[in-house]
């Protein structure tokens, strides 16, 4: 049975400094009970991110894109150019893709406002949402984009927030009961992450 309906595929860094901005995000995504697909739900090592990418593209209706990493932070730094490449493929397919993937939907998330037309101005005159790196921002910006575009009726975007938080006071209360210490619980695989996010939603909304 195709889940291309309820896939929302994620295109955003993995570093560190975005961990605090991922997770309510996916959480956001979960509780609208939708699936969120991401290169990183997938651990084999024989299999190549670009195929992978591509795969989770074409299967997925909605996606959900962050320009924030776009620009460099210091001289010599290089820019990250993975996710509006990301971009660039999943706009692609909703363009030239099947009949069902013409109506796949997007959300663009960047960091400051209109910061992301200097570098891509084919976008200008594109709805993008800033979150100016604040998990509150980045829940609100996708619930807003599910419940107005998508039409799914979620709570408040505090009300979201403070489930997440929940969530995270129970789930470190669980990892540590399960053999998990104070330095390995940050780092949860992207894969184990969702499933603790599913079971307590189920569980508990």
């Amino acid at each position: 049975m195709s889940t291309f309906k309820t896939n929302v595929f994620v295109n955003c860094p993995y570093d560190d400094h975005f961990r605090p901005l991922l997770r309510p995000l996916l959480f956001t995504v979960l509780r609208a009970d939708l699936n969120p697909r991401m290169a990183a739900e997938r651990l084999n090592s024989g299999e190549t991110r670009f195929s992978k990418i591509v795969e989770l593209i074409k299967e997925s209706k909605y996606a959900i894109h962050d320009l924030s990493r776009i620009k460099a932070k210091r001289a010599g730094e290089y820019f990250r150019f993975n996710m509006p490449f990301e971009l660039g493929l999943d706009v692609g397919c909703s363009c030239f893709g099947t009949v069902e993937q013409l109506s796949k939907r997007c959300l663009i998330l960047e960091k400051e406002p209109y910061r992301y037309q200097i570098a891509l101005s084919d976008l200008s005159n594109s709805d993008i949402a800033a979150h100016h790196d604040e998990p509150l921002r980045v829940v609100a910006a996708v619930r807003h984009w599910l419940v107005n575009d998508v039409g799914i009726d979620l709570p408040g975007p505090s009300g979201l927030l403070d489930q997440f938080t929940q969530f995270m006071a129970d789930n470190y209360d669980d990892l540590l009961s399960h053999g998990f210490n104070k330095t390995e619980i940050p780092n949860l695989t992207v894969p184990e992450l969702i499933r603790y996010m599913r079971e307590w939603v189920s569980a508990n909304i």
